[in-house]
């Protein structure tokens, strides 16, 4: 006999599986009808990691991206706004750019702004090279993914996520059988 849960081997008389601990319930064949209680059960094989997580992995980088752009926007209007006195009179800096004067803090704003784009930038490369399946796209994601790990909380978020899917050297096989298919 042979348990249906697992497919092991069981002898006669025994009513429960000593591999898995299922119940074993005997066959009674009716004549002339093949007995498929010998056969393993068909198991379910899930799609590997890789395949599973690398759409919803592009979608989310192309979405923090965005996020990252619009943030360093944001940051750049504030820098502007305090600094150069366009809150008004009343505000504690005033017109002249508080203590550490205009000038600096003028040098700082293509700073912001040149920052903003590169990572937004970077961030939507890798949402691009991984919904598109791009061979170089596991390696960017992964180098990104560690940088992004410093942006709290939603970089470390997908920093982790992205190398927890792709990191692993079975992930890199699986990921180049990928992008050799498309």
């Amino acid at each position: 006999m042979v348990c249906q849960a697992c497919g092991a081997a069981v002898g006669e008389g025994v009513h429960f599986c000593s591999r898995c601990g299922a119940q074993v319930v005997a066959a009674q064949p009716m004549a002339g009808q093949p007995v498929y209680a010998n056969y393993p059960p068909p198991m379910y094989k899930p799609a590997p990691r890789v395949q599973r997580n690398l759409q919803l992995l592009g979608i989310l980088w192309c979405a923090f991206g965005a996020f990252r752009l619009l943030g360093g926007l944001m940051a750049m209007f504030f820098v502007k706004m305090m600094w150069f006195g366009r809150f008004g009179d009343n505000w504690e800096f005033g017109h002249h750019g508080g203590p550490f004067g205009p000038q600096w803090m003028a040098a700082l704003l293509p700073v912001i702004m040149v920052a903003a784009v590169l990572a937004s930038a970077l961030a939507l490369l890798v949402g691009y090279a991984l919904l598109t399946r791009r061979p170089w796209g596991r390696v960017l994601a992964i180098v990104v993914s560690v940088l992004s790990l410093l942006k709290f909380p939603f970089g470390t978020a997908l920093g982790i996520y992205t190398l927890w899917v792709l990191a692993p050297a079975t992930s890199g096989m699986e990921y180049d059988a990928i992008a050799d298919r498309s």
